[in-house]
């Protein structure tokens, strides 16, 4: 019979594979799946799954830990809620290559673009590394709880080739594209996974400037997009408006084809042209059928902003009175506002200019919900604050100041910002069922003060297979593989996301009938004692990296098994003819 080490027997396995769920149980042994089925060897540990649901660990292909990963082993709020594996370093943003020169410059950038704090980043960063692969070796040398890939950020790039023009956007000579080519090429021999670059108006930097890449010309990304094809591996993920859609689409087209590599981009429906999805789903497809190797990265519900006292974001933020206590302690700022004048003054007055996306949210309030707990991610639009105000007969700020009083100001406002438009969550349904399309941006690791969709597959699971009202529900079988097989295969990572004899032992086992996700909290615990959102879930029994157990009921255990991840990894021998090479 032998020994393992690890045995998870009598568990309903949903593989990854899309096949329908089986009873069996599954074998582990240096890191590795050695068996699935009757397994008669015992195992130096045993869980008992009988009951429970047994799936392979989630792979979320869109984070930004670029720099929590140099200073923290545990990648919460991925680690604890079932990812074994994360790809950062998305959307442009990062902190290599770097010269000293350049440290102010791309911390501004990612504290803007992606509302990580300026003073956690400068206490937490060490800086011991200028090269992208130098900083592949930093990354390597702390242990951690789950595998982590990254990807060259073009911003960081651009500055360090080009330094102050970079920075302020100027056109790149050829002699400087040629450079970037080269060092695109060095990064991805060197292990980076992939390139990514943001060419969006809305990702500013912490100084509201536009982002070094944004109008980043043609012949400066087929350059990068060679770098690409002379490393001979690697895929391209980038963020846009696609202001000018059929051109910006055939640029992606074409650097997929320069590249000969996969592409990613990200799809969200925008409330001021809320259609725009439709025409770029429908062209996905069409490049997709003519075997043009591109997909989307969609999300499982809404952008969700969290409106509170103790985040980046809430309608009062831009009002003079509240600026005028904002950074008193959040004691102190409770105590102020719940006196019936000052009440009655802040709700008098106009906000001050110069906060257009604060003061966007003064007339928003008909998409404003109480968040709950477990929190509800497709809210019906006659809960909103707004409606509610209207029935009552009150100023709808008066409902929301005393939202943001509750639990001593701690509470949030949930304000689904995008994927919304018509107060349910039919569209995102659409993306998602689309065969062209990825389950991702969770934005694990950013906008710690606003944004908490880190826990986008544990909601897959909930809230679209088994809780969904207002709508049709997903299939069970197909939303795992959507976030295990496809995600893994789509950025090259062959040896993950399933559960078979060969891939590795990352694995969840669920009690699914009492998972639950509870209210995202504000924790102050990155450096300089900063704050970010933080979630968890009951019903996660074990998350299982590599055959090591390093979350039981939801706590740490300490096992820290977690490595870089560096390029593209081969499946099992005996699986490669049955996978597709790159899909």
């Amino acid at each position: 019979m032998g020994t393992v080490d690890l045995v998870i027997r009598g568990g309903t396995l949903y593989d990854g594979t899309g096949a329908a769920p089986y009873q069996a149980d599954i074998a582990i042994a240096d890191g590795r799946i050695v068996e699935v089925g009757e397994v008669r060897a015992r195992g130096r540990e045993e869980i008992d799954a009988r009951g429970l649901m047994v799936t392979p660990g989630w792979v979320d292909i869109h984070t930004h830990y670029d720099g929590q990963v140099t200073w923290d082993s545990r990648l919460s709020p991925s680690s604890n809620l079932g990812a074994t594996t994360v790809l950062a370093g998305n959307c442009g943003v990062g902190f290599a290559p770097a010269r000293p020169a350049d440290h102010d410059t791309l911390i501004r950038l990612m504290e803007g673009v992606e509302d990580i704090p300026g003073a956690a980043l400068h206490e937490g960063l060490s800086w011991q590394w200028e090269s992208f692969p130098e900083y592949m070796d930093a990354i390597e040398r702390l242990p951690h709880d789950i595998d982590v890939a990254v990807q060259l950020p073009h911003g960081a790039l651009r500055v360090y080739v080009m330094g102050e023009r970079g920075a302020n956007r100027a056109p790149a000579t050829a002699d400087e594209i040629e450079r970037m080519r080269a060092l695109t090429a060095e990064a991805i021999r060197a292990g980076a996974l992939g390139f990514s670059t943001t060419r969006t108006m809305i990702h500013r930097t912490a100084d509201g400037d536009l982002t070094p890449t944004v109008r980043a010309a043609a012949d400066e990304m087929i350059g990068i997009a060679s770098g690409l094809r002379d490393a001979g591996s690697g895929v391209l993920q980038v963020a846009s408006d696609f202001a000018d859609m059929d051109q910006e689409f055939e640029l992606l087209c074409e650097l997929t084809r320069v590249s000969g590599q996969p592409l990613c981009f990200s799809l969200v429906q925008v409330d001021r042209v809320p259609d725009n999805w439709k025409a770029l789903l429908d062209r996905l497809d069409r490049a997709a059928a003519a075997g043009v190797n591109i997909k989307a990265q969609v999300a499982s519900r809404p952008v969700g902003l969290m409106l509170g006292l103790q985040g980046s974001a809430h309608p009062f933020i831009s009002r003079p009175s509240y600026q005028a206590i904002m950074d008193r302690p959040l004691e102190e700022r409770v105590a102020i506002m719940r006196d019936p004048a000052f009440r009655a003054q802040l709700i008098a007055e106009n906000p001050e200019k110069g906060h257009p996306f604060i003061n966007s949210l003064a007339d928003a309030q008909h998409k404003m919900f109480e968040l709950g707990d477990p929190p509800n991610y497709e809210p019906d639009p006659k809960d909103s604050i707004g409606a509610k105000a209207l029935a009552l007969g009150v100023n709808p700020d008066e409902l929301v100041y005393d939202a943001l009083l509750a639990d001593e100001g701690r509470a949030f406002l949930y304000f689904p910002m995008q994927n919304y438009a018509a107060g349910d969550l039919e569209v995102v349904r659409a993306m998602l069922e689309n065969p062209n399309t990825l389950s991702a941006l969770s934005d694990g690791g950013a906008h710690v003060g606003a944004i908490c969709d880190v826990s986008m597959p544990t909601s897959m699971l909930t809230h679209w297979c088994r809780d969904r009202t207002r709508g049709p529900r997903l299939d069970l079988v197909q939303a795992i593989k959507g976030q295990t097989h496809d995600t893994a295969r789509a950025v090259g990572l062959a040896d993950r996301g399933v559960l078979a004899p060969g891939y590795l032992a990352d694995v969840n086992v669920i009690d699914f009938e009492r998972l639950r996700l509870t209210a995202p909290r504000m924790v102050y615990d990155l450096p300089t004692g900063a704050r970010r959102l933080m979630q968890e879930a009951e019903g996660y029994v074990a998350t299982i990296k590599t055959g090591q157990v390093i979350y039981r009921n939801g706590q740490p255990t300490g096992a820290l098994p977690g490595r870089l991840v560096r390029g593209r990894q081969a499946g099992p021998k005996q699986a490669v003819a049955a996978e597709p090479a790159l899909a």
